[in-house]
């Protein structure tokens, strides 16, 4: 039987909020921070957008095929994938390996090192301050029970099978709070300055990835679309649509 517990206002006062104002300064601290680290603008590689915009309008193509004629059709899809000179076309000795790529660009490792030093310093610091002066506190009760699969990301650092699932200990709550500010950050900083922790932590695994494969995968996507002219049907479509409601 879960024991319920009476937490005293001593414990809102001195750890929970406090614990959740200094999570809301560091997010805006490090938003102002990374900004000064930032270097100065630098335009961005035109290799990399037309790329960009190629691919996009590949996948407006493939999306669209259907509304315009056989012969447009396939205009088209030889100016992107035409194994000569198509823009979707990426001969294997033109394929550069991204990390070597980076190496080769100081700029690009030193502003990815900025960015890794802005994360994962101010969360080393705030972690040890939790777990030094707040750490064994039950903070918060959520008001709706929870099964059993919740305890170890709600209680981390309380070790008691009686208490109920729905208290939240301080170290939860500084991961909670960590990953689910974003959505206050970006009423405080705007949205696209939101410091989103979970976006960069996919951001550095998605790094790396080969720019040729996705123009190859995209020309792929294009090379297998069936062709199927819907203009030519619609005044049948409407028709039978039409006598449908007419019933």
């Amino acid at each position: 039987m879960a024991e319920d517990l009476v937490l005293d206002t001593a414990i809102r006062d001195w750890v929970l909020i406090p614990l959740s104002v200094v999570m809301v300064l560091i997010g805006v601290l490090r938003f102002f921070v990374s900004k000064l680290m930032k270097g100065s603008s630098q335009l961005p590689d035109p290799k990399i957008v037309k790329e960009g915009q190629v691919i996009i309008r590949a996948r407006n193509l493939r999306a669209g095929a259907n509304y315009i004629p056989a012969k447009s059709f396939r205009a088209r899809k030889a100016y992107y994938s035409n194994e000569e000179n198509g823009l979707l076309h990426v001969p294997k000795g033109e394929a550069q390996n991204p990390q070597a790529q980076m190496f080769s660009d100081p700029n690009m490792a030193m502003d990815m090192m900025k960015k890794n030093l802005s994360m994962i310093i101010p969360q080393t610091l705030t972690f040890a301050w939790v777990n030094f002066f707040f750490s064994g506190f039950v903070a918060a009760k959520i008001p709706f029970p929870l099964t059993q699969r919740f305890r170890a990301m709600l209680q981390n650092g309380i070790d008691l099978s009686t208490v109920d699932v729905s208290y939240v200990s301080s170290r939860s709550w500084y991961f909670l709070n960590l990953f689910g500010l974003r959505g206050l950050f970006s009423l405080i900083l705007g949205e696209e300055n939101a410091t989103d922790d979970t976006q960069r932590m996919m951001q550095m695994s998605g790094f790396g990835m080969d720019p040729s494969k996705t123009l190859g995968a995209e020309k792929d996507g294009l090379d297998i679309i069936q062709h199927d002219w819907a203009l030519p049907k619609f005044e049948q479509r409407a028709e039978a649509v039409l006598r449908k409601l007419v019933k």
